[in-house]
């Protein structure tokens, strides 16, 4: 069933609750920009005042309607970048700029306003827990001598974390530029293909991406990514 069924059904006031509340969770399988978990949050976060989706039938629609809304934008920007695509590809230009498509790589919450304070950090706030309880990987799946940067890599991203939920959504820009090269940290110990190791790398990483996405978001909404990528689409 596609994401316009589920919708329907979490409309439908005629089926009990907990469907309507199973119908959602479908919905956000089909449209997850953060992740399954972490869009989960950010839409009981933002369901205000009364954040019970499984009893409040109001929060649930609002979740729906903050969902709808932003998938909405995201179907619109996937329109545009076909279309300009298309007349790139036509002029000789075949490849895009890493520019062009920043906008469809990592986390991201697409929408017309600003995304909600609030649901970032109630998502990241999640994800946090989780790397908390994730299994830290076991010694005998890198070497000794990797043993000392995985360590600083895990603790880094968890201080990082911690900082950005204390300070309630605000990371100063000498933490921010570290968070960036942790990230880079991680991606440098990701093997391509199959490797144990990466099972538990991807998961830090994705954590990370949020994470530095939900700081890198500015007052307009937008990260310096998605600032760049809007520049060039604008140009010429």
């Amino acid at each position: 069933m596609g994401f316009g069924t589920h919708v329907r059904r979490v409309r439908d006031e005629q089926l009990p609750l907990v469907r309507r509340h199973a119908a959602l969770r479908c919905a956000v399988g089909h449209y997850c920009p953060l992740g399954f978990n972490a869009t989960w949050a950010y839409l009981a976060a933002t369901a205000r005042p009364s954040p019970d989706l499984r009893r409040d039938p109001e929060a649930l629609l609002r979740a729906l309607d903050t969902l709808e809304a932003s998938r909405a934008v995201r179907l619109d920007e996937a329109a545009a970048f076909a279309a300009r695509r298309q007349v790139e590809k036509a002029a000789g230009r075949r490849t895009p700029r890493a520019t062009d498509t920043a906008h469809l790589r990592g986390p991201r919450w697409p929408g017309e306003t600003a995304p909600s304070r609030l649901g970032l950090i109630a998502a990241v706030a999640h994800c946090h827990d989780t790397f908390r309880r994730f299994p830290y990987p076991d010694e005998t799946l890198y070497p000794d001598s990797k043993a000392p940067q995985l360590a600083a890599l895990h603790a880094a991203l968890d201080s990082y974390a911690s900082s950005y939920l204390r300070s309630l959504g605000h990371l100063d820009s000498p933490v921010h530029a570290t968070l960036t090269e942790t990230v880079h940290g991680i991606n440098r110990l990701v093997r391509p293909g199959y490797a144990p190791l990466n099972g538990y790398l991807l998961q830090w990483l994705r954590f990370a991406r949020l994470l530095t996405y939900a700081a890198d978001v500015r007052l307009d909404g937008r990260s310096s990514e998605q600032t760049s990528a809007a520049s060039v689409a604008s140009t010429p």
